[in-house]
Order: C-alpha cells, then sequence, then structure tokens
C-alpha cells in the first residue's frame, strides 16, 4: 500500500490544490467569502500533511531520485513523458512549498478583503505549479509548470498590488518573458540534439538530456549554459539583473511578498538541477565570473538596503545581498558550497517571510512603509518587538539561528573554491548587519514621536501564530542541521564528481528514467564516509 501511495504522492501534490481552486470557484460569488477562505485554508492544511509522506519515506543515505512516477502524456514518437521524482537536492523545498502556503495563507483571512474567490484560485494555482517546477524532470513539463507559476504572479500583482503595481507588472513580466524564451531555446536545441544523437530517437527525459549535454562540443556547451543560466538569473535575480525586485516587493499584496522566499528558489533551484548539472565544463569554466557577480549583490544590496526609507525596498535589497551568498555557494561547486546554499534558502524564505509579515503588520496600521513612520513600538508593543528581535537575529546569522550554518557553510565552500572572493564575501555578514540592525533601531527603540502608533493594537491571533511558527523554525534550524542536511549528501556527491570529472550528472543508481521505478524498500544505499 505504502508503494502505492508513494508512487502517486506527487502528482497528487500537483493535482490537489487544483481540485481545491476547483471547489471554490464553483461556490457561489454570493457565498459569504469566509467559506471560500475556509475551503482553501483546509485543501492547504490537507497539503501540508500530504507532503509530510514524503519525509517520513524518504530514503535519506540514496542518490536514486524517489517517489517517481512516469505516464505517456505526448505521443509516444515525441519523446515527451510525464516524469516526476524527488532526491535530495528538491524533496527540502517541496516541503518548504507546502508549509509556507500554509503560512501565507493565514494572511489572506485578514488582507484580502476583494475578489477574494478569485485571489484563493490563483494563490492554490500557484502552490501547485511551484510544486511542479521542483518535482519535473521532464524538460517540456518543467517549462510548463515554470510558465504556469508566473501567471498567477502577474495577476496577484496586478490586481491586488500597490498603486503603481501596473508598472511592476509590466516590468516583471518583461523580464520574465526574456528569461523563459532563453531557457525555451536551450531546452529546445537540447531535444533535437538529441535526436541527431541517437538515430532520430526524440526525448524530453532530464536524465537523458544529462548525456546529451556533455557529448556536445564545449562551445556549444557553453553557449547554452549562458542562455540557462541568464534565463535563472534573471529569475533569482543575479546582479545585475535585479530592477525588478524593488518594484515588485513595493507594490505586491501581502500574501506574494510572504511566498516569495519559496518563488525566487524555484530559480536557484534551476541553477543547479539545470546549469550546474546539465553543463558541469561549462560552469567550472564560469565559476568564478558568476562569483564575482554574486559578490557584487551581497555587498551592494547590502549597502543599497541601508540608505532605503521604505521598508519593502530594504527587505528587496536584502534579499539581494541574501540571494548572492546562495549564488557564489551554488557556483563554489563543492559539496560544502551547495549544501550551504540549499540550506540558506531554507532561512532566507523563513526569516524574510518572518520580517514580510511584522511590516506587514505597520503598514495595516499606518498604511505607510516608510521607516520613518515607525520608532518606540517596544514600549508599546512587546510581543511585536521580542519576534522582531527575534527575526533580525535570524537575518544577520547570529550564532544559534539557521542562517548562521548556511552561510558559514556558503563561506566554507567558497573559501574552498576561490579564497579571494571568499574573504570578500564575508564583509557581506557585516554589512548585512548594520540595516537590519538600523532598521530594528529605528522601528523598536528610537523616539515615539508619531502619536497615532501609541494606538496600535496587538498583533492578531493569525500573525502570533505566523510569527511564532517561523521564529522556531528559524532556531530549530540552528540546532538540527545535520536532520536536514544528511537527505542532501548523496545527490549533492554526485554533482561534485560530474563537476570534477566533467562527466555528466546521472544519479550512480539509475541512469534511465526506467531505474526511477525501483519500489521505495528496495533501495540501494550509498555508503558515505564517516565525518
Amino acid at each position: 500500500m505504502i508503494d502505492g501511495v508513494s508512487q502517486w504522492i506527487l502528482s497528487l501534490l500537483i493535482i490537489f490544490p487544483l481540485l481545491v481552486a476547483g471547489i471554490i470557484l464553483l461556490i457561489p460569488a454570493s457565498a459569504n467569502y469566509c467559506l471560500h477562505k475556509k475551503v482553501a485554508l483546509f485543501g492547504i492544511i490537507i497539503e501540508f500533511l500530504l507532503s509530510l509522506h514524503l519525509i517520513k519515506h524518504f530514503v535519506p543515505y540514496s542518490a536514486q531520485f524517489q517517489f517517481a512516477q512516469v505516464l505517456n502524456w505526448l505521443p509516444e514518437k515525441t519523446g515527451i513523458k510525464y516524469i516526476v521524482g524527488v532526491d535530495g537536492l528538491n524533496l527540502i523545498l517541496v516541503l518548504l512549498s507546502t508549509a509556507f502556503s500554509l503560512i501565507a495563507m493565514l494572511t489572506i483571512y485578514h488582507t484580502i478583503k476583494t475578489h477574494v474567490k478569485a485571489f484563493l484560485a490563483l494563490f492554490l494555482i500557484l502552490e501547485s505549479s511551484i510544486i511542479g517546477v521542483f518535482v519535473s524532470l521532464d524538460v517540456v513539463l518543467f517549462y510548463v509548470f515554470w510558465e504556469l507559476s508566473l501567471i498567477p504572479v502577474y495577476f496577484m500583482i496586478g490586481i491586488w498590488g500597490g498603486k503603481n503595481r501596473i508598472y511592476a507588472t509590466i516590468k516583471l513580466f518583461i523580464y520574465g518573458v526574456l528569461g523563459s524564451l532563453l531557457m525555451l531555446v536551450s531546452f529546445i536545441y537540447l531535444y533535437y540534439s538529441h535526436a541527431a544523437l541517437n538515430g532520430g530517437v526524440y526525448s524530453s527525459n532530464l536524465l537523458d538530456l544529462y548525456k546529451t549535454a556533455a557529448s556536445l562540443p564545449f562551445s556549444t556547451q557553453a553557449w547554452l549554459f549562458g542562455a540557462v543560466t541568464l534565463a535563472f538569473g534573471i529569475k533569482v535575480p543575479i546582479f545585475p539583473f535585479h530592477t525588478w525586485l524593488s518594484d515588485t516587493y513595493e507594490q505586491a499584496p501581502a500574501t506574494y511578498t510572504i511566498m516569495s522566499g519559496v518563488i525566487l528558489k524555484l530559480a536557484t533551484y534551476g541553477l543547479i538541477r539545470f546549469s550546474v548539472c546539465l553543463f558541469p565544463s561549462a560552469a567550472v569554466y564560469f565559476a568564478n565570473h558568476i562569483m564575482v557577480l554574486g559578490v557584487i549583490a551581497i555587498l551592494y544590496g547590502a549597502l543599497i538596503a541601508w540608505q532605503q526609507k521604505n521598508v519593502r525596498r530594504i527587505m528587496a535589497f536584502s534579499s539581494l545581498s541574501h540571494l548572492g551568498f546562495i549564488v557564489i555557494g551554488i557556483f563554489s561547486l563543492n559539496t560544502i558550497g551547495i549544501q550551504g546554499a540549499i540550506y540558506q534558502m531554507i532561512n532566507h524564505a523563513i526569516t524574510a517571510g518572518a520580517l514580510f509579515v511584522l511590516f506587514n503588520y505597520l503598514h495595516d496600521k499606518t498604511s505607510s512603509f516608510n521607516l520613518d513612520d515607525f520608532g518606540g513600538l517596544a514600549k508599546i508593543l512587546p510581543w511585536f518587538a521580542f519576534f522582531f528581535v527575534a527575526v533580525a537575529m535570524g537575518s544577520v546569522a547570529l550564532p544559534s539561528t539557521g542562517s548562521f550554518i548556511g552561510e558559514w557553510l556558503i563561506l566554507i565552500g567558497s573559501f574552498q573554491a576561490n579564497p579571494i572572493l571568499g574573504s570578500i564575501a564575508t564583509l557581506g555578514v557585516i554589512f548585512g548587519s548594520v540595516y537590519i540592525l538600523w532598521a530594528t533601531y529605528k522601528i523598536l527603540f528610537g523616539p515615539l514621536e508619531n502619536s497615532e502608533n501609541k494606538k496600535y493594537k496587538s498583533l492578531n491571533k493569525f500573525e502570533i501564530l505566523q510569527l511564532s511558527s517561523l521564529t522556531i523554525l528559524i532556531f530549530v534550524l540552528g540546532f538540527a542541521s545535520s536532520a536536514v542536511l544528511h537527505h542532501t549528501k548523496p545527490t549533492l556527491l554526485n554533482i561534485e564528481r560530474s563537476v570534477n570529472s566533467n562527466s555528466p550528472y546521472l544519479s550512480e543508481l539509475a541512469n534511465s528514467y526506467q531505474g526511477l521505478l525501483v519500489p521505495l524498500n528496495k533501495f540501494p544505499t550509498v555508503q558515505l564516509e564517516k565525518e
């Protein structure tokens, strides 16, 4: 029975939010909007509980893709199939997606008051497409979910965003389309290259394309690597393709800002799964160049965040800086650096999400995101101050927080790859502390000059639940890192071997999609050397 559930669990995680969205759309608009919200919340809770099946039955010491499913989708001669699976790289990101969808849903309850039914449907479609991106092992399927994930975002910002939402949406659309086209062209080239190298047999199976990409001339690999990396780099964003981020953060509705920590990880995941694994030789060749851009993002983002007055723009440039750390971790191209990057993907989502909850609370009370409009809130909102200080600790990567572990691993990996760039990147830790501590002082301990601030009501039950959950995670991840990271090690060892040998990335236990169908209880395991 467990094997049967496991074979369908990923498809169920993709389809279930769509079914809930359909139910919500069928509920008459005349019904109380609380009913729509209750149905959505119930569906998202069920989705989260279903995702726990993955962690319960995942074999941690295996590099094999697990919970895999292969189904015919398009005509067989096209070689395009429905292939999904998880390994140590995407397992944690799927769990992060379902958990954050639940946390973000709590914000919908008290922030979305117009077109509620449409917003809930779009939100559920977004959750489905995010999970689809993370688990797809066919490049056509991946591209479908990638494009699908952009559609709800455009509508969320364009309809429920701030006063300049149309400008922000158009800018995001232009950047998104450019990146998507580059990705599509690269995938089409690999698709036809596979047929040319294999007697006219077409395949869009990612594991097949790993071998195809490795057989191409290096100059071709370099061009394709550049196109794919640029496509994901725009979405990360990598400096200098970051200008859409501040406008999007400033104009987006509260629910999107909380989910943005997960949405941005679609691109960082793509950098590992596609840029590095498809083109390991090109990744080695261009690694230092991309690490330079990552270091620039770390320092530039931190310094610009320090000069901002709008708290959402502070968060935008703060994210640019934190994502710069993730980029240099990925392109250190060693196991410890990529492990740190994956861990920091989780930590950034948690700390950024918690800060957005806090800033959205302030906006609800004052209709302002201006830092100068706040001050002295520790005197009148002690619980708000408690959560803010705890989250600030996570953001500046103090010891005992998950971010400390993530940044520490990234810096070790980057030192191994390039000591000079690793040394410069450490300055980002210092600069990052400056703007967060300055914002903490201004909001909590500055002079209480605005008399309206004295009338603030305490956090509501949804905000307390959100902030309590996120704060606990910040510190749990600071002490329980090994419980998370040991799931990733076999996969990342494969990636490092691929990079070091300039050979195609393939699981040592499965080099074609037929190998994905091994029952869970028969998985061979990778023997890891003792630490």
